[in-house]
């Protein structure tokens, strides 16, 4: 009896830690306009050149790999949708560094918080804020290339599941801002350098033999391919047998990403504490 009330507490309590922060989240966001609506332009101008470059490589080419010049736009739509994903990683580190500067920080450190909430407070915040402009480039995937009911909704959980894998990266890299700012311009480089190279705007087959093997070394490159070959191929049980490794690799990521980087999260604080300011 006693066990049960004391599960419902906590519950109530992480609910209410990660609805507030959302709540802040969202309030500070919608303060900024002129950030915001930027932070919707930049995708679209990310995608606008490698449309029009890859539009000239299919006259000379019409397929690379499994895209042709009509597919090619799912590629781009999506994207843009997992480029806004992507801003989660650079809203934890907006989170930390204005709980820093404003002195906050240790506050939240001490006070009875927990920091997967914190993971799912700023996670829901962005996929909110997201909503409209990833909708509409939705909606245009389907247009283009129309698939069934059930392969949108598996596609919208592959979404869900890597907007879990950029929040847990997010709260992992925003642990050195707290700790060591050296080690965080490092860990954001590296980041960026895998997320730019994992075939984000150009099909893994325009990049010569050298670039492919670096690559296929890249978990995300597995990931997004993952995404866009289950609409492109529209029967999921199909996916999945050709490309095993892509959703293994999917599933572990989002399952224990999240979770391994609160716990390091803790670790790394625990021993060197708040740094700077």
């Amino acid at each position: 009896m006693w066990f049960k009330i004391i599960n419902k507490e906590i519950i109530k309590n992480n609910l209410i830690q990660i609805i507030a922060l959302t709540e802040l989240k969202i309030k500070l966001r919608l303060r900024f306009k002129f950030s915001l609506v930027l932070n919707y332009i930049n995708p679209l101008i990310t995608i606008i050149i490698p449309l029009i470059i890859m539009g000239a490589f299919f006259k000379f080419n019409e397929k690379f790999g499994p895209w042709t010049q009509v597919n090619y736009f799912i590629f781009m739509f999506m994207a843009y949708n997992i480029i806004l994903l992507r801003g989660t990683v650079d809203q934890f580190l907006a989170q930390i560094y204005l709980e820093k500067y404003w002195k906050t920080l240790t506050a939240l450190m001490i006070a009875p918080f927990n920091r997967i909430n914190l993971l799912f407070g700023v996670f829901i915040s962005q996929l909110i804020v997201i909503s409209i402009p990833f909708t509409v480039f939705l909606i245009l995937c389907y247009i283009v290339y129309p698939i069934s009911v059930i392969t949108v909704i598996i596609v919208l959980i592959i979404y869900f599941l890597i907007a879990l894998i950029f929040s847990g990266i997010g709260i992992l890299i925003g642990v050195f801002v707290i700790t060591n700012e050296n080690i965080l311009v490092i860990l954001r480089f590296l980041f960026n350098l895998m997320f730019w190279f994992s075939c984000i705007v150009y099909p893994f087959e325009v990049f010569p033999e050298v670039v492919q093997n670096l690559i296929s070394l890249n978990p995300l490159y597995y990931i997004f391919d993952f995404l866009r070959v289950v609409w492109i191929e529209n029967d999921f049980i199909y996916s999945i047998n050709n490309h095993k490794m892509s959703f293994v690799l999917l599933i572990l990521s989002a399952i224990f990403i999240p979770i391994l980087s609160v716990i390091i999260f803790n670790e790394i604080y625990k021993k060197f504490g708040i740094s700077g300011y």
